[in-house]
């Protein structure tokens, strides 16, 4: 599996290469900068990306624009984003575009490496990987959560990881019938409809967030 990375410190990204290439990907490209990450991702027509948002020169969201122009040259190209913050604006139009997997992490969770490959592999196959602090904040600017119990807010991060409903109660130590009511509620609230399909439940909560 062909993966173009984009991360400016230098220790990281070779540290991501070799977790990678670890797990069988090959790594085609790594660039530290944000004009070289198009032009990259155009030429190369990876089976998946990997791009922090803030690149050179202006350190602002040049990974993030690079991605969102190079699906509209490569429609469909697979992008797992990597970031410290969430971008919300930028954010919203990656994810919300459902021609292929997209994938928004915070650096914080590549410290699990098994967690991290397999986001990878999810984003690659056309899933999606979400980090549930990603769809907190970019739900709460969209409408306040207020409106969901702390435990749906929970369930709802789980969801954006893309976990099945039996995957989130294990995870949280209940029944599927209790995760299962809790979905119904959050889809309620939150007006969107449902789905027993995961990838599309995690699309439904991404075109809630693009209104």
């Amino acid at each position: 599996m062909r993966v173009v990375i984009a991360e400016d410190l230098a220790l990281l990204r070779d540290g991501l290469t070799r977790i990678l290439e670890a797990f069988d990907f090959q790594v085609v490209e790594a660039v530290d900068n944000g004009p070289a990450l198009l032009p990259a991702l155009v030429r190369h027509r990876p089976d998946v990306a990997v791009v922090d948002v803030r690149l050179p020169p202006t350190f602002t969201d040049e990974g993030l624009q690079a991605a969102i122009a190079a699906r509209t040259e490569v429609p469909g190209l697979p992008v797992l984003v990597l970031s410290q913050h969430v971008e919300p604006l930028y954010a919203r139009e990656l994810l919300t575009d459902r021609s292929g997997g997209v994938g928004y992490l915070l650096k914080d969770r590549i410290s699990d490496v098994a967690q991290f490959v397999g986001a990878v592999r999810r984003v690659a196959a056309g899933g999606t990987a979400m980090d549930p602090e990603v769809v907190s904040q970019l739900l709460a600017r969209r409408e306040p959560l207020a409106v969901l119990t702390a435990r749906e807010r929970e369930v709802l991060g789980q969801m954006a990881e893309g976990r099945s409903n039996a995957a989130i109660a294990a995870k949280l130590f209940v029944t599927e019938k209790a995760i299962s009511k809790h979905i119904n509620n959050i889809f309620t609230k939150l007006g969107l409809p449902p789905s027993d399909d995961d990838n599309r439940r995690v699309l439904a909560v991404l075109a809630y967030l693009g209104g």
